[in-house]
Parts: C-alpha cells; structure tokens; sequence
C-alpha cells in the first residue's frame, strides 16, 4: 500500500509528493545526490534530498506547503459586485478631490498681448468693405500685367492714397549664403513717397552732400545723436571712412533697416549720386526667412502705365539678381495688391516676357 502511494506522487500531500520524487542527478550537485541502495533505501534517499534542498544554488525560491485542511471560502457574487462599487465610487471621489485641488491651485492665465491677442485665420471675419471688394476678382486666376494693374486700381477704395505692392515667392532657401537675394531697384517712375535722406561722412563730403539734397548731415555729432534715439530719416548714407564708427549703431540701426550696407548702395564713396537715387525712387528689396519678397512699386493714383512701368522694372531686377544657389523654377507666385486690398495673381509667364509700350 505505500509503495503503490509513492508510485503515484499526486495522491500525497505537496511535502509528501515531493519527498517521494527521486532527484535526478543531472540537476543535483554530487551533494544531494542519493545514496546508493546498499547503504540506504529509497525512503532514506529521499528523506536525505529532501532535508539537503537548501544547499542548491540561488536563486531560489521557498517551498510553502499549502494546508490541505484549510476551507475553501467561495464568495457571493452579489457581495462581489457591491464591493467593487463602492472601491469605484471612493476612487471618483477622491479623483474629483484632486482634480479640484489641482483647479484652485493653477493661477488664472495672463490676457494675451500682442500678435498673440489675434484671431486665428480660421476665426477672423472679414469687413463688409473688403468683401465688396473682393467680388470684383475671380478667386485663383492669373490675369496678365495690365488687367491686373487695371484691377489694382479699382480695388483700392481707401479714404487715403494707398500704396501698390508686389509680393513674389521664390524657390530660394535665404538660410543658405548662396540663396540670399538682397539689391535695390530704380523704380523709373519713382515710389510717391518723400523720402528724407541723412548723411554721415567728414570733412570736404560734408559740403558735397548738402549742395546734393541731403536732409541731414553729420559726422560723430549725428551718431551721438542716434545713440540717443534720432530716427528722423528714412534713409541713412555713410561713407566708407565713417564705418569702423557706425558699427556701434548696429543694434539700434539693424532692427529698422536703416543700417549702411554695400549691398543697399547707403555705403558709397560718390554720396551725391546716392542721395539723387534715393530721392527718385531707389528701393531696396531683400528675401525673407519665408522666400518672398515684399516690394512697394508706386501709388494708387499713379496712371496704369507709370505702374506698369515700375513693376517690369522690379521684376526684370529681380531676375537679373538671381542667386547663383537657386535651382529649378525660379518663380514660384506673384502676387500685387494695394493697401489693405485682396491681392491679385499675376500670370508668370506673361509677367516675365511682358514689354511695356514706353520701354
């Protein structure tokens, strides 16, 4: 009878069933293993396997037998259900606690300012000016030069004399040195504006840039009175020999565009043909991060030839002062429009192979 019960371990106890499983010697050190049957039997052999388990190697884990006399407790499923309510209904609790803790604490936001402050696109509405106006343009389409011009006038119903501007979008990247697109343009029929021109230079220039029409003239007196917040100028010009000084207004100039630069022609050694561009009509254009350049091109009431004039003038600049980084389809867009106007697709094609009758 007890050899059949330790021929079938499952009908014992865990300690017993356990007791009664040989160890093989494969998966116990020499220690544990059992004795041979001459000096000992089988229940000896593993009695002593059993009392030497320990010694085996870690990790290992304990052997808690389970008490076979223990009952079994079976719980109400109805019981069940009424506890996992109540441990739901103290978790919301306590969530509703936090979250209101968490409420009272946050201060109140500050009122945006600023560009912040505006609308997003997707929210703004339009005034029932602007969109009068915009009916008299069919939305997407290219018109040529002088349909456009044409258009830019009757667009433009402010109660002052707007400006007409240009907007194209190249395919230049201006972060890399090779893709950057800074000049000035002669506008033939100049800009509208008066613009006031101030000089700094020395010695016999002096003279020579107030017979030429300068505004205002200086040399270490004028930058001293920059430094101090003089900005009632549109244009500053400076002589090579004044530069090493002028770097100290980079900062205040910089931000304005008002600083002297070759490129711009405000640094030059013949200052009256300077003053005389500028005072015609001379505008400088430069790429933005985006790729766009924003360029002013005369006055709404300029005639449809003066405007058409400038802006093939603008274009043809633009063209000639490509960057030599530039790579596929140089023109991307263009677009003109007035002040405060919706703006005018303009055919590129067209644009670029146009030619005014006055030129």
């Amino acid at each position: 009878m007890a050899m059949a019960a330790i021929a079938n371990p499952t009908t014992l106890s865990p300690p017993t069933a356990l007791a009664s499983q040989k160890p093989v010697a494969s998966h116990f050190p020499s220690s544990l293993r059992p004795l041979s049957s001459t000096s000992s039997s089988s229940s000896s052999a593993a009695a002593y396997a059993l009392h030497n388990l320990h010694r085996i190697a870690k990790p290992w884990l304990p052997i808690v037998p389970r008490k076979l006399d223990a009952p079994l407790v079976r719980l109400d499923a109805a019981a069940v259900a009424d506890a996992e309510a109540e441990l739901a209904e103290g978790e919301a609790a306590s969530d509703s606690d936090s979250d209101s803790a968490v409420a009272t604490a946050t201060p109140p936001s500050k009122p945006k300012t600023g560009k912040a402050a505006l609308p997003l696109k997707r929210d703004r509405t339009r005034s029932k000016r602007f969109l009068e106006i915009q009916k008299l343009r069919e939305n997407k389409k290219e018109y040529d030069v002088p349909a456009a011009v044409s258009l830019l006038k009757q667009t433009s119903n402010t109660k002052f004399v707007g400006s007409a501007e240009a907007h194209f979008r190249l395919n230049i990247d201006p972060k890399y040195n090779d893709q950057q697109l800074r000049a000035t343009v002669n506008l033939p029929k100049g800009t509208g504006q008066t613009v006031k021109v101030a000089v700094l230079t020395q010695g016999e220039r002096i003279d020579e840039a107030k017979n030429a029409g300068a505004d205002i003239v200086g040399g270490e007196d004028l930058i001293q009175q920059i430094k101090g917040g003089f900005m009632d100028f549109d244009k500053l010009i400076a002589s090579p020999d004044m530069m090493p000084k002028v770097a100290s207004l980079g900062k205040l100039l910089g931000p304005r565009g008002l600083m002297p630069n070759p490129k711009a022609g405000t640094v030059t050694t013949d200052i009256p043909q300077a003053i005389q561009e500028f005072k015609k009509g001379k505008v400088e254009y430069r790429v933005d991060k985006t790729g766009i350049v924003h360029l002013p091109f005369g006055k709404i009431n300029f005639s449809d030839e003066d405007l058409i004039v400038n802006l093939v003038a603008a274009v043809r600049s633009i063209e000639a002062n490509k960057p030599s980084g530039a790579k596929g389809v140089y023109w991307k867009s263009a677009h003109i429009c007035s002040s405060m106007g919706p703006s005018i697709r303009l055919n590129i094609r067209e644009m670029l192979d146009y030619k005014p009758p006055m030129v």
